[in-house]
C-alpha cells in the first residue's frame, strides 16, 4: 500500500519530492495531483492533493469532499477563479477548470470509481450530484 499523507503534509511530501512522495496513495493504487485554487474569499493560494485521472479532455477530478452535504472549499474557489495550477510528478502547469457535462460525467464517472471505489460509497451520503471537474491545460 503506497503511504497514507493527508492534508498540508501530502501537499508539502508531494512538491518538495515532486511526486516521489504522495503521487500513489491508497490501497487502490490512485494517483495524486496537487490543485491550486486562489481563496473565493481570501484571495490567497489554497493547494489540495487530490486523485485524479487523465481523460480525454483532460484530468478529472471528484468533489466528493467524502460524501459531506456540501462542496470542498476547492471547489467553490475554482468557481470563483477557474483559473488554477496543477502539479503532476514534476509537471507543473496552468489550466482551465471546469465541470463535467452530464455526457461526460456519465462516462468519467466509472473511470473515477475504479480509481477510487468509495466515490460511488459517497453518493450514498449525500443528495448532491457529486460533480466531476476537468482541468485543462492552458
Amino acid at each position: 500500500m503506497a503511504e497514507q499523507l493527508y492534508g498540508d503534509a501530502h501537499v508539502k511530501a508531494y512538491e518538495d519530492t515532486d511526486g516521489a512522495t504522495g503521487y500513489e496513495w491508497g490501497d487502490h493504487g490512485a494517483t495524486i495531483l496537487v490543485l491550486t485554487t486562489i481563496g473565493a474569499k481570501s484571495g490567497e493560494e489554497r493547494k489540495n492533493a487530490l486523485i485524479y485521472r487523465q481523460v480525454d479532455e483532460g484530468y478529472a477530478i471528484v468533489a466528493s469532499k467524502g460524501g459531506a452535504p456540501v462542496h470542498p472549499g476547492w471547489f467553490h474557489n475554482l468557481q470563483a477563479n477557474p483559473d488554477v495550477k496543477v502539479q503532476i510528478k514534476g509537471d507543473r502547469f496552468a489550466a482551465h477548470a471546469r465541470v463535467a457535462t452530464a455526457e461526460e460525467r456519465a462516462r468519467i464517472w466509472p473511470q473515477m470509481v475504479e480509481v477510487w471505489p468509495d466515490y460511488d460509497t459517497y453518493t450514498t451520503r449525500t443528495d448532491r450530484e457529486i460533480p466531476i471537474v476537468i482541468l485543462e491545460r492552458s
